[in-house]
């Protein structure tokens, strides 16, 4: 072989081999650069992993006190029903005590023969007792001041 050809088959290997080196320099490069950014993917994706763990603690901790509080208002709830209940109860007995009571001022009324009747009394009455004045206790025997015939429910 020529030293041409020979020289010229050199300078092809060299470039072949220069090219190699090269590309494969390129294709590390590129490999680091990828590399590179997927680390920098995976360091945020981390940070977004920390922050949406801390929402749902956050959350998980808004529910639990929704909870809470529901629990109580259904208490209070349930007490505020028994109350009332109670409340009825103790004005059903209260209006029934009521009735009594008026029906014994009625008929201590009816027996009294010092008390007339709001239809029977004359506008003309000079009895003092009877009248209410002069009676130590106001209104014809009462001491709540009620005038005959005249009971408040």
């Amino acid at each position: 072989m020529d030293t041409s050809t020979l020289v010229w088959l050199a300078v092809v290997v060299i470039a072949g081999i220069l090219l190699g080196v090269g590309s494969a320099l390129a294709s590390r490069r590129s490999i680091a650069k990828r590399h590179s950014e997927a680390d920098i993917i995976r360091d945020r994706a981390t940070q977004q992993e920390r922050q949406a763990t801390e929402r749902e603690a956050l959350a998980d901790e808004a529910a639990a006190n929704a909870r809470a509080m529901q629990a109580q208002a259904e208490a209070k709830a349930a007490i505020a029903a028994r109350l009332h209940h109670g409340a009825e109860m103790r004005r059903e007995e209260a209006v029934s005590a009521r009735a009594e009571v008026d029906g014994e001022f009625e008929r201590a009324d009816k027996i009294d023969p010092a008390v007339k009747s709001a239809d029977s009394r004359d506008d003309g009455a000079t009895d003092k007792f009877a009248t209410g004045n002069g009676n130590p206790f106001t209104g014809n025997g009462r001491p709540d001041s009620r005038s005959a015939g005249h009971h408040v429910p």
